[in-house]
């Protein structure tokens, strides 16, 4: 499925998946779909989502998993998408680095993940700002901050 997205797209989308499967059942809600697509500064039209969505919850369970999202994804996605992407994600950090420093506080990331996603525990924030954190010092640079929501 996923053979027309490119490995480096493969990659972000597994980790944007992943993020919000909190309870890693390998199945993500469809509303989180589109919050999705947005924070990777995709345009979306609502009604191709709806229809997208439709056709790959095929049992309405309200939910999709990997591929399906991939699908839905990629419908989106284009090469354009990716330097857009990587603007919007530059906006996001810059937002948080107030002082332009080139690095935030893990407790702004902490922000940033829970705007993303409210149903994360404090336990799995803890968890994913521990792997973005690598270095242990409390915050986060841009690199840290790019790798974690494209896999580069």
């Amino acid at each position: 499925m996923t053979e027309s997205l490119d490995e480096e797209q493969v990659t972000m989308l597994r980790r944007a998946f992943s993020m919000f499967d909190s309870s890693k059942a390998g199945k993500i809600e469809n509303e989180k779909v589109r919050t999705i697509l947005n924070t990777l500064g995709l345009a979306i039209n609502d009604l191709e989502l709806e229809a997208l969505l439709e056709e790959e919850d095929k049992e309405e369970i309200g939910k999709l998993n990997f591929d399906s999202f991939c699908r839905v994804a990629m419908h989106f996605l284009d090469d354009e998408d990716n330097e857009v992407m990587q603007k919007e994600l530059k906006e996001a950090f810059r937002l948080y680095d107030k002082d332009g420093n080139g690095y935030i506080p893990t407790s702004s990331l902490r922000e940033i993940l829970m705007a993303l996603d409210d149903q994360l525990t404090p336990d799995q924030l803890d968890e994913m700002i521990g792997e973005i954190d690598t270095d242990g010092s409390g915050t986060v640079d841009f690199e840290e901050f790019m790798e974690m929501m494209t896999g580069d």
